[in-house]
């Protein structure tokens, strides 16, 4: 058996609109993921979250799921369109009511909740006024954290304000392959700024009135090394890993935004929304940073102007930067399956930023095509391999000097894999999304050995 520290932390996540479904239901507004979704060509299949894995009604059996699999905590957001439909405005009773609920269920199998308050789910009324990249969005999520913190606080002890604001910012306003769908560089610039921004505000007004209770956000993380030697190859990792990790964990952890890579983006860095007192702001001291962690970037530059495969259009000012794959397995999203990269990523986390708060693993797994066999199982045996490494490389990282507190499995569910739609299944549990009907898998079945032993066993 490899044994974790005591007091390591296990558990899943989930998002609200990829699980929740009843987007109708008891006062809910709409967000931009229900716009974007119900736009034609933007999802596979044109598939919607309205129904999701219908945890909205189905909360009590997901609950009694993840007793049973032994978690001692449960990471969920909450919808910031159910909670405040217009994203403005006192809280909306439904929502309440149904969080309230879950809550319940939760202290009463004794599984910690731990809440991220925006998981992409903007309400629509905010975009229409802007969306993030106007600097008033940022306003108006720092109350409605606020809003949340003052009705939940004393059931809730740990809280992550932003989910990814990578993906939001980028993936929604620069290639526009998610809500809302923009491809607008400078805007996307402007809202990685405010979602920032947000955060920091937020964070500060909820620690002014718990100071005692635990605050953070959750960022996406990658390792990013170089195909070759080269000058070019060296470069591109400066780029990838400038706008993949540096431009968040800087102004997060150092109070300051990169200046190569604020320096690349010339004229579409965002210089006139940054004002003088807002990088004290977003470096708000936090007591956690969630880093979720799925694959390695291997990188190679071409010629100046030459376009390649991987990162043209696709990541903000990486043209002419490619990809290289290693013949690694990969899972059904197409990402190599690269455990030690989890180590890389959290060992040069704490070599480059002193002094790093506790980190915790918020979101690792994979998916892959499960099915459900003629014994009513799901063997996933890919999925129990994948997370018996990484859980390996988590306790390497341990070792390092990590200061590593715990980790959530993505995800609890199969679910609605945003432009994905159903076709992508992360879940440790199985959804049949005619019934909706849960099947543990293999895999969570073996994370139950785990975070009931806080202990990997050792593999025959």
């Amino acid at each position: 058996m490899t044994s974790f520290p005591t007091g390591f932390l296990w558990g899943t996540s989930t998002a609200a609109y990829q699980i929740e479904g009843a987007v109708s239901e008891d006062g809910r507004g709409p967000s931009i993921w229900d716009t974007f979704a119900h736009t034609p060509g933007k999802t596979v299949g044109g598939e919607t979250g309205d129904v999701a894995a219908d945890h909205y009604h189905r909360h009590a059996e997901d609950v009694a799921i993840m007793r049973d699999l032994g978690l001692g905590a449960y990471r969920f957001s909450m919808s910031w369109s159910r909670m405040q439909p217009a994203g403005t405005g006192p809280l909306n009773p439904g929502g309440v009511a149904f969080y309230d609920r879950l809550l319940d269920e939760l202290h009463a199998a004794g599984i910690r909740p731990w809440v991220t308050l925006y998981h992409w789910d903007l309400p629509q009324l905010l975009e229409d006024a802007g969306g993030w990249p106007e600097r008033d969005t940022a306003h108006r999520f720092a109350d409605y954290a606020a809003a949340v913190h003052a009705r939940f606080a004393d059931r809730i002890a740990d809280w992550l304000t932003l989910n990814e604001p990578w993906c939001s910012a980028f993936l929604g306003y620069f290639n526009g392959v998610h809500a809302p769908g923009r491809t607008e560089p400078a805007a996307s610039l402007r809202a990685m700024h405010h979602l920032l921004l947000g955060h920091g505000m937020a964070t500060a007004q909820m620690r002014a009135a718990r100071p005692d209770l635990r605050y953070g956000l959750s960022l996406n993380l990658y390792p990013v090394d170089p195909r070759s030697a080269s000058r070019q190859d060296a470069d591109a990792v400066r780029r990838i890993d400038g706008v993949s990790n540096r431009l968040f964990t800087d102004p997060v952890l150092a109070s300051t935004y990169p200046a190569d890579i604020a320096s690349d983006l010339g004229a579409d860095w965002p210089a006139d929304a940054i004002r003088a007192d807002d990088m004290a702001t977003i470096a708000v001291p936090i007591d956690m940073l969630g880093i979720n962690y799925y694959t390695r970037h291997v990188v190679f530059g071409g010629e100046a102007g030459t376009s390649t495969t991987a990162f043209d259009n696709g990541w903000i000012g990486c043209a002419g930067v490619g990809k290289a794959m290693r013949g690694y397995p990969v899972t059904s999203m197409g990402w190599e399956v690269d455990p030690a990269g989890l180590y890389d990523v959290l060992t040069r986390l704490k070599d480059r930023y002193p002094g790093l708060p506790p980190v915790y693993i918020t979101e690792n797994g994979a998916s892959f095509d499960d099915v459900v066999t003629d014994d009513g199982q799901v063997h996933d045996a890919a999925r129990v391999d994948y997370l018996d490494a990484h859980f390996r490389q988590a306790r390497r990282a341990i070792d390092a000097g990590v200061p590593l507190r715990g980790y959530f499995v993505w995800s609890l569910l199969d679910n609605f894999e945003w432009s994905f739609g159903t076709t992508r299944r992360f879940g440790v549990v199985h959804v049949d999304y005619s019934t909706q009907r849960r099947t543990v898998k293999d895999s969570g079945r073996f994370l139950r050995r785990v975070a009931t032993a806080n202990a990997i066993p050792d593999r025959q």
